[in-house]
This record gives structure tokens, sequence and C-alpha cells, in this order.
């Protein structure tokens, strides 16, 4: 049994503990050990008796779970349950509460969680305004499965280049997520959908690691807790309704029913079939809290623009207006926005799929005077934008107009 209780992984010795948790389990976890205090404890003879290793390796696996790869020590914590028959209602119940009519969707996540670990998924994102949705139980009970092999994180923590804590993880979970910062989401779209990634710890050199995390985001603000545009494919939003009965002791069943909730997985079909890299194709995962969310991302100078636009043809009884990106800048200078012309470029041409004329053309360019937008003739190579679009694309804008009706 000593034997086993320690390790030397290349040229380092470590000891194998079991650490207790508040909830009554033990977490094993590996210690760095001294080879002096081997000797006091153990005598001179121990230390060459003692399990020798390469180095450290991480691979995941549920199902056929192997301590040991080509004499690397795998450092992927193996699950304490193992799969018994037996009722999974309750958690049954809980994701048909999750994931609404995209239930058995959920059950195929689940399933590729625990199955095919190294299976890409989409960024799971859990939203609602509402208080006693289930967001933070769904987390406690996926971590309650999968133990070790998840982790918590918070804003901070995330935008930190420090990552030895969550770079081997299965699952990293963010509570209260808020991405402000247009960086911290392109690093989470990076990471969804990458093999490797680069593992940095405090005073240590940065070495490349393969990556197989999965993203699970939860937030009170559904409207805008993260910015992606409208052709973002990677984010799965759901919207939690509240629960209708709150129970005290609601986890305590989900974890109870685990070990039969993994043979239910293990024996179960998957719904769906494996068609893109995240496994889910766009319009499987696409949801009306994503489009919402794609709504709402719209950032300020984008939605002065098109409301400025709207107002100029309502006023003139037209259908479309032709704009230089110049125009733009001039008719929101007099407003409180501030934008600059590589911005509205950026959005006439990239956000807002639209082509300029190949040449300089005359025609009807709106000014603001200081009774509002009125046209007068200019030139350039213009823009048209066509009321129809802005009504379709700017979902407020078209309930504005309704009203003034």
């Amino acid at each position: 049994m000593k034997q086993l209780s320690y390790i030397r992984v290349g040229t380092s010795y470590y000891k194998i503990v079991a650490m207790p948790t508040i909830a009554g389990n033990f977490n094993e976890v590996l210690i760095p050990w001294n080879i002096e205090t081997l000797r006091q404890d153990h005598g001179k003879g121990f230390v060459g008796s003692i399990k020798k290793y390469e180095g450290f390796t991480c691979i995941p696996s549920h199902l056929d779970f192997k301590q040991v790869h080509h004499g690397f020590y795998n450092t992927y914590a193996p699950l304490s349950y193992l799969p018994q028959i037996g009722k999974v209602d309750c958690s049954l119940q809980f994701i048909k509460h999750i994931f609404g009519n995209q239930f058995e969707l959920g059950l195929d996540y689940l399933q590729l969680l625990y199955a095919k670990p190294i299976q890409m998924l989409p960024i799971l994102c859990l939203v609602s305004k509402e208080r006693v949705t289930g967001k933070t139980t769904f987390l406690k009970w996926l971590k309650a499965i999968f133990e070790n092999n998840l982790t918590y994180l918070t804003n901070d923590n995330f935008s930190s280049q420090f990552n030895a804590d969550w770079a081997n993880k299965l699952l990293i979970c963010i509570d209260e997520v808020l991405f402000n910062k247009e960086e911290l989401t392109e690093r989470i779209k990076y990471l969804s959908t990458t093999d490797f990634n680069k593992l940095e710890a405090k005073g240590k050199d940065k070495r490349e690691v393969e990556f197989f995390g999965k993203f699970i985001l939860c937030s009170n603000n559904e409207d805008n807790f993260i910015k992606i545009d409208s052709e973002e494919t990677r984010f799965w939003v759901l919207k939690v309704p509240t629960l209708q009965k709150e129970e005290t002791h609601f986890l305590e069943h989900l974890k109870m029913e685990i070990p039969a909730f993994l043979n239910y997985l293990k024996q179960r079909e998957l719904a769906t079939a494996h068609k893109t890299r995240m496994w889910f194709t766009p319009e499987q995962i696409r949801t009306n809290a994503l489009e919402n969310l794609m709504q709402n991302n719209r950032n300020r100078v984008e939605k002065e623009l098109a409301s400025m636009i709207l107002d100029a043809m309502e006023t003139f009884d037209l259908e479309e207006v032709d704009v230089c990106p110049l125009d733009a800048l001039q008719v929101l200078n007099r407003t409180r926005v501030r934008t600059d012309l590589t911005q509205l470029r950026q959005i006439l041409k990239n956000d807002w799929k639209l082509k300029n004329q190949d040449n300089s053309r005359t025609y009807q360019k709106m000014v603001m005077w200081q009774n509002g937008l009125a046209p007068i003739p200019g030139k350039g190579r213009y823009y048209t934008i066509e009321k129809s679009f802005l009504l379709e694309n700017f979902e407020d804008l078209e309930n504005d107009e309704t009203m003034q009706k």
C-alpha cells in the first residue's frame, strides 16, 4: 500500500492523498513530496521501490479510463460513480426543465460529455433574469458527476494570463458571466474550437498542451452578457424558466441518481448525427435567446445610425437612402454618439453586408440641419440602405415605427 501512496514523475516525488470535501467525498490529489522526508518516514530502501513515470499526460476517458499511458501518469481524474441500473426520473425532469423543447439535444450534449469527452461542443449559455431557475443547481450537478474534471471560474480568472488551474479540465463553468471586452469573447471562441492551448503557471515557462475543455456560461443578463455578432455559430443560448416549485433537497435527489443516469447515458442512442466540428448544426442550436442576444449586441453607433436613417425615410417617404461613411460620420457627430470613419465602414461593409458603388456617382446625401435630416445633391461611392433591411434587422426600430402610426 505504501508503494501506491507515492510516485516519482520525472525527477520529482509526489504523494497521492485523498483530500476530504465538505460534501463528505474525497478527491485524489498529488502533493509534491521531499525525498529526504521519504527516507525519514520509510527508510532509505523505500525510495527505490516507488513507481516511476516519464512525465505527466492528460487523456480524458470515462468508459475506459487508464491511469498510465506509455509510461506517463494520467492526471485526468477518474469518476467515482460507476454506471448502475436504476431510476432516472428526477434527472430527466431536470434536463427537460433546463433544455425545454431541445430536451433530446440536451441529452446528446451530456451523453457526448460522458462517452466522447474529446468531442468539441458548442459554448452552452444558460441565461435568465428570473431567480430560482436551477442554473446554479445544473452546474453543481455536473460538478458531482464529473468531479475534479470540472472547475469554476470568475470573469477575472478567465481574463488572467495564468490558466494552469483549468487548462486540462473537461468543463470550465463561469457563473454570473459578463464579458464586456471583445478580446474575452474572441478568446472563448478560439478555445472552444482549438485542439491546443498554451498552459501558463506563475513562475514557469509556457508550454503547449492538448485542449479539450468545454465552456458553460451562466448569467442573469439575457441581453448583453457577451459580445457576439449575427454570424456566430458557436454559442448555444438557453433561457431557463423559473422552477415551478422549489425543492430544498432537489440536488441531493439528483446526486442519488448519478450511477443510474450514467448507465442511462451509456445505453442510450444519440438522437443527432455528427455533422459539424461542434457536433450540432447551427440550425439545431439556434434559439430565441440567441436571437435576442444578437439583437441587443448591436452597438450604440449602429443602432443610432439605423434610427436616424429610418427617421429620414419616414420624413421624406423613402424606401431607400444612399449614404457615404463621411455622411454618416457628420450626422452622428451632431449627436452624443462618438465614432470614426473606420468603424462606420466596418458597420456598412462587414456588419450590414452592403456594397458601395464602384465609381463616384451623384446621389442625394443626407445632411443634419437644426431641425433634422434633409437631402442635398452630393457625389461619392455611396452605399444604398433599404428600409426593409432596417426594419428586418432592428426589431426595436420596427416597434417604434408601429407605435408612431
